[in-house]
């Protein structure tokens, strides 16, 4: 996912946006009142200067009549400028915010639909950091950059066309100091674009090393490395620094350039207006008018330097948004799925399989694996670390495809049939239990969105989470912390189990559901455990073989293959790797 548009030109660069305008355009009112209110704004500030012509011509002059009336003309266009520029504020703030929360939800979306292997190559802590400080910036260009753009350009223009009406010779001498404005923007601009995509990057590193140690802060602390991570955030937020740094620099020499420019051109057609005033051919209302607007020129496209390195920067935020966006999905439901049979079985089958990890593509996962487990058979999978064992888990939920070979859930080949059909018919309770940072009721209702109170205690109860759910402070509205962290590994299992339980699928996955547990969470949690697998196919990996002496069939895997396939009591008596693993285990217990 490395970010394509690094090094196009700055107009292809620019082409980025067109995601936030893709987004815009969803609002055609919003953007016709901002449109039309920055016309109006723009209008208001071109007729101040007509109205101060008018107030010294006419106003100030000896036969001028009544001064009230052309003071009255200025306070009105300055009542004009104030309200077009208040409405345009908030319609223009309204579509930066609702474009940036419409982008955020779009990339969020697509980022549901991608498979396991998306984030294994790509950090979600540096996701995490494009969903939050590249929308910020795209937010900006909304709310701000744009507006001031249009705002400048419409400025600059009507200036120069006014500026033609009041003195066409002096104009003329003015407009060509736009050259030498025009080379340094150019110049100077594809370097800030290129630092300022840098400088994302960096504050994109920061992030992600916030994310990665806060989530790890127990390890952090408790093998004392807080001044390593203190070292390396703060190190990683002087890079952020030193970009933006460099960034600052050249905006600043940028702006220095091009203020010395514009109003050096101004300081000579000046010169040349006093010469003409003393000579009689300008008035000297004509004068302040064309002094005036040429400030406004000058401020409008200065203005606009600064805008086109905010706009560079914020197509580099678009783009890597983009990206996210653009990212399709391996895994996905064929044209025409093939529907799963009704009702549900549970049988799950490996015919002749072969798969690598993308992301270790020199070890072989599995190699020419076959295993057919039946409807309502408990099947046990055991062996060493790396043998393949998880990988059975990946594939039956359709997280990756096989190289070759066949995964079948009730005789249909999982490729032709839908993901969301396939995963509504398994139940996991994994490893490592995933607790998210809400309340006891939502983690509970992640097996089953629409449960009742009713069916949640039921599921507890039989998962034996109930007791303990009771005490906490407001029992299921109680928030768990972040990670569960106000429950002990233990209490995060049994949630699992429930979780499990209110899904009631006909194929249940258990993934070393004991795993790291003191005995009497075992003991709960394995109670748990055997009254979940009643009436449905179930495949259980272990390491601890006491846990698997019931199942109805041991499979013993090695390096991706099956070794050894029986009961507890056939196993041991072969003598093979199972009867290996048995005898270390149960000797390390007795000892």
């Amino acid at each position: 996912m490395a970010d394509s548009s690094a090094d196009a030109p700055p107009s292809k660069k620019l082409g980025n946006l067109g995601i936030i305008w893709r987004h815009a355009v969803r609002y055609p009112g919003k953007i016709a009142a901002a449109a039309l209110a920055l016309l109006v704004a723009a209008a208001a500030t071109l007729a101040i200067p007509d109205g101060f012509r008018r107030v010294i011509d006419k106003g100030f002059a000896a036969n001028g009549g009544d001064v009230s009336e052309h003071f009255t003309y200025l306070f009105f266009i300055v009542m004009v400028l104030a309200l077009a520029t208040a409405v345009r504020f908030f319609f223009v703030s309204w579509l930066g915010e609702r474009v940036v929360a419409d982008i955020r939800t779009a990339v969020h979306r697509n980022l549901l639909r991608l498979e396991p292997r998306f984030f294994e190559e790509n950090r979600p802590s540096e996701i995490s950091s494009r969903l939050t400080s590249d929308t910020s910036v795209i937010e900006m260009v909304v709310g701000q950059t744009v507006s001031v753009a249009l705002r400048n350009i419409v400025m600059g223009i009507g200036g120069i066309v006014y500026l033609f009406t009041l003195a066409p010779k002096l104009t003329a001498f003015l407009l060509l100091g736009i050259p030498l404005v025009i080379a340094p923007v150019v110049f100077l601009g594809r370097k800030l674009r290129d630092v300022s995509r840098y400088s994302q990057d960096r504050v994109a590193d920061v992030g992600a090393i916030v994310s990665e140690t806060l989530g790890a802060m127990k390890i952090v602390q408790a093998f004392g490395q807080e001044p390593r991570e203190s070292e390396r955030f703060s190190s990683a937020v002087e890079d952020a620094f030193g970009t933006a740094r460099r960034r600052i620099r050249l905006r600043a020499v940028m702006t220095a350039i091009i203020i010395s420019i514009v109003f050096g051109s101004i300081t000579v057609v000046m010169w040349q207006a006093a010469l003409d005033v003393a000579a009689g051919r300008l008035t000297g209302g004509t004068v302040a008018a064309f002094v005036f607007t040429g400030a406004i020129v000058a401020g409008a496209f200065g203005a606009l330097t600064e805008v086109y390195g905010e706009l560079l920067r914020g197509a580099g935020a678009a783009g890597r948004l983009a990206e996210l966006l653009a990212e399709v999905p391996e895994i996905k439901a064929p044209a025409n799925p093939v529907r799963l049979p009704d009702p549900a079985q549970g049988a799950l089958s490996f015919e002749h399989v072969h798969f690598r990890y993308p992301t270790r593509p020199e070890v072989s996962a599995l190699a020419d694996f076959s295993l057919q487990v039946r409807p309502g058979e408990t099947v046990a999978v055991v062996g060493p670390s790396g043998a393949g064992k998880t990988t059975l888990f990946q594939l039956a939920q359709r997280f990756y495809d096989p190289e070759e070979g066949v995964v079948r859930l009730d005789g249909i080949d999982l490729r032709a049939a839908d993901p969301a059909d396939i995963r509504a018919r398994i139940a996991v309770v994994p490893q490592e239990t995933v607790i998210f940072a809400a309340s006891a009721r939502d983690n509970l209702r992640y097996g089953r969105w629409d449960a009742n109170d009713d069916a949640l205690w039921k599921a507890a109860e039989a998962a034996n989470a109930a007791e303990f759910l009771r005490k906490l402070p407001q029992g299921l509205d109680t928030f768990m912390g972040e990670g569960g962290a106000r429950l002990s590994g233990g209490q995060r299992q049994r949630i699992a189990i429930a979780r499990a339980i209110l899904r009631d699928a006909p194929l249940l996955l258990l993934d070393e559901a004991t795993s790291a547990l003191d005995a009497e969470s075992e003991r709960l949690v394995q109670a748990a455990l055997e009254r979940l697998v009643v009436d449905r196919t179930t495949i259980v990996i272990a390491h601890r073989l006491a846990t698997v002496r019931t199942a109805d069939r041991i499979v013993v895997m090695d390096q991706g293959r099956i070794v050894e396939e029986g009961t507890h009591e056939s196993l041991q008596a072969r003598g093979g790797l199972y009867a290996r693993l048995a005898r270390l285990q149960f000797e390390g217990l007795a000892a």
